[in-house]
């Protein structure tokens, strides 16, 4: 990031944690109350973000899932993911997507979920745009409800690389900014 005061902040706040099991245990009553005190941090770039999605569709046939995010700010954003939670009725399996970002990577991610790290610094007022095609089962009914846009997080040096379950394991800020849809399944 070009701000290093919140990376900064993060860093101490992450070493205080880290140092708070090896305080006595007499310490430990004004170290928590500090912790507890410090406001969680803001996202670095957050994100305005449109999805289109048909209101019908027959069952056999595909969803397709228009994403449009534009970062807001305060800062560019060069670690964030497009994609989300998609319908039961859909076969994750078979998802396709198209952008006109070279490198993309896709990933699914427990049962419905499924991710595309897009390689590319997005600077505030900018936008991305992302097309998923989801096959939807014959034997879907009902309503299907997806929850898709961005997942941005708040990277420091050095974890430019780092994938999204790395991230997650060590617990780096993560940031949501997304938009629910409906599909009605027809006959």
């Amino acid at each position: 990031m070009r701000n290093s005061l919140p990376k900064a902040a993060t860093l101490a706040l992450l070493a205080g944690a880290l140092l708070i099991p090896a305080v006595p245990a007499s310490a430990t009553t004004t170290v928590t109350a500090a912790a507890t005190a410090t406001k969680a941090a803001d996202p670095y770039s957050a994100f305005s973000v449109k999805v289109k999605a048909p209101k019908t569709v027959k069952a056999g046939g595909k969803i397709k899932y228009t994403i449009v995010a534009t970062n807001k700010g305060p800062h560019y954003a060069d670690s964030w993911f497009l994609g989300g939670q998609f319908p039961k009725g859909v076969d994750r399996n078979k998802v396709r997507f198209g952008t006109s970002v070279k490198g993309t990577q896709c990933f699914a991610e427990g049962d419905r979920a499924f991710f595309c790290f897009l390689p590319q610094v997005v600077e505030v007022g900018d936008s991305v745009a992302m097309v998923f095609e989801a096959p939807v089962k014959k034997s879907a009914k009902g309503t299907q409800t997806a929850t898709l846009g961005v997942v941005s997080y708040n990277l420091d040096t050095g974890m430019e690389d780092m994938s999204k379950e790395e991230l997650d394991r060590l617990g780096v800020p993560e940031f949501g900014f997304s938009k629910t849809v409906k599909t009605k399944i027809v006959r």
